[in-house]
């Protein structure tokens, strides 16, 4: 029967365990019911990790060759199914609120405090201009009609309360600081959107090399929400017909593990129909981001 070592471990996989684990993750059973089994039978628990790991990322990168997809990547994966309620996030406790698989997005409670968000809020108050969106055809950035907020960017650890926020960030979603962009934030006025779109950059377009340089794909997204509009502003995700309310102080999370529609990541953010939305965006990339 044929085995293949797994990378870091001293311990072997042979084909029908291979098999096995592909059928369990493909019929959906969450982690432990697959762990269990391997280590009753005597397998180290971090080597049982690691075996479903690999077999399961192997997997992915056969079938996405055979059908002519982008290989999938690693992705912050901060909790699973049916897990705690909240998250140590270091320095704050932050609730779990949803948990969708497909698209795989989490709803996060009290990732900021009140004062924070405004605090946040008065510091980009005054450097606000339209938003633009980076045209990967042309390799600048330009205003877009399906764009219609004010922005402005922080850069990372840009003062003191940046670098609390994304070392909170980065202790919640278990992904290193240097691996993510600056805090974008963003005012939405009454009747401001953002239409659906997708966060990674398109690997066919000619500007997304320059983009990439900078420490590879988009691999997730963090939208956190600074107050709470009277009525309207949603995060929608169309292709899962899921939206998330912008309540002050909470976040959503989205990961794509490659840049392709099947992630299920299209999303917007619906206009706002009464008051003004502001949120805070953080990015997160393959690799260190400079």
């Amino acid at each position: 029967m044929h085995t293949e070592a797994i990378p870091s471990q001293d311990v072997e996989v042979d084909d029908a365990l291979a098999a096995w684990i592909v059928e369990q993750v493909r019929a959906g059973q969450p982690p432990e019911a697959v762990l269990a089994p391997l280590v009753e039978q005597g397998w180290d628990e971090d080597a049982a990790i690691d075996a479903v790991e690999w077999v399961t990322r192997r997997f992915l990168e056969q079938h996405a060759v055979e059908e002519g997809l982008p290989v999938p990547v690693r992705v912050p994966a901060p909790i699973v199914a049916n897990g705690r309620a909240t998250v140590d996030a270091g320095d704050r406790q932050v609730q779990v609120l949803a948990n969708l698989l497909h698209p795989r997005v989490i709803v996060f409670g009290s990732v900021l405090s009140h004062e924070e968000c405004d605090a946040l809020v008065a510091s980009a108050r005054s450097r606000l201009s339209r938003s633009s969106t980076f045209n990967l055809d042309s390799g600048v950035d330009e205003v877009h009609e399906g764009r219609t907020s004010q922005g402005m960017f922080f850069a990372r650890g840009a003062d003191a309360l940046c670098r609390r926020i994304e070392a909170r960030i980065a202790t919640l979603l278990d992904w290193p600081v240097d691996h993510g962009e600056g805090l974008q934030v963003l005012r939405y006025g009454p009747g401001a959107e953002y239409r659906p779109h997708y966060d990674y950059f398109d690997p066919q377009r000619p500007g997304t090399s320059a983009l990439l340089a900078r420490g590879g794909q988009r691999v997730a997204s963090l939208v956190i929400y600074l107050n709470t509009p009277e009525c309207g502003g949603a995060t929608t995700f169309p292709d899962a017909r899921f939206e998330v309310a912008p309540i002050k102080g909470n976040a959503v999370f989205f990961s794509y593990d490659r840049p392709h529609p099947m992630t299920g990541t299209l999303h917007g953010g619906a206009p706002v129909i009464e008051g003004e939305k502001w949120v805070a965006t953080k990015w997160l990339r393959e690799r260190q981001y400079v």
